[in-house]
């Protein structure tokens, strides 16, 4: 279920006007689905042009997996922003604090489209922990516990 004022696909102009993230480290392509403050589904896909392909690794590019940690915080923080009435009103900057539980069972290659999934465990004061996980092609490649906390004054 979506935000009654907000329509699906989010594309990335809208991304770009609530993430402070800029190419090369914004992550999030789209988002394809959203239940405030509860879940949000989005997408990345990966090219073969991304730049830490170069190095990482010659002859067999392989994304980074803090790079996939990093794509499933800014989907948090995008269902963070999504889910205030009206969606994207405050741009609150939140910065990834804390990882448990990182797992990472599939390489993730250039051609691959990386779904992003993160559900809201709970919100405490200005700090968000979330449940987060990627897929390709439908199979688990990483999951995450993130917690993302916004700065004090």
């Amino acid at each position: 279920m979506s935000h009654p004022s907000l329509s699906m696909p989010v594309d990335v102009n809208q991304i770009m006007q609530m993430l402070p993230h800029r190419y090369p480290f914004l992550l999030v392509d789209r988002v394809i689905d959203i239940e405030p403050n509860v879940k949000l589904r989005a997408l990345k896909n990966v090219s073969f042009n991304e730049p830490y392909f170069q190095g990482h690794f010659p002859g067999q590019p392989v994304m980074p997996g803090v790079l996939i940690i990093e794509a499933m915080a800014q989907a948090s923080g995008l269902l963070t922003q999504l889910s205030q009435d009206p969606p994207g009103l405050k741009q609150t900057l939140f910065y990834l604090v804390k990882v448990d539980n990182a797992r990472f069972t599939k390489p993730v290659v250039p051609g691959d489209q990386l779904i992003l999934e993160s559900r809201l465990k709970r919100m405490l004061r200005r700090m968000g922990m979330y449940e987060c996980s990627a897929y390709v092609d439908g199979v688990e490649v990483a999951s995450a516990d993130v917690l993302c906390a916004e700065p004090s004054a």
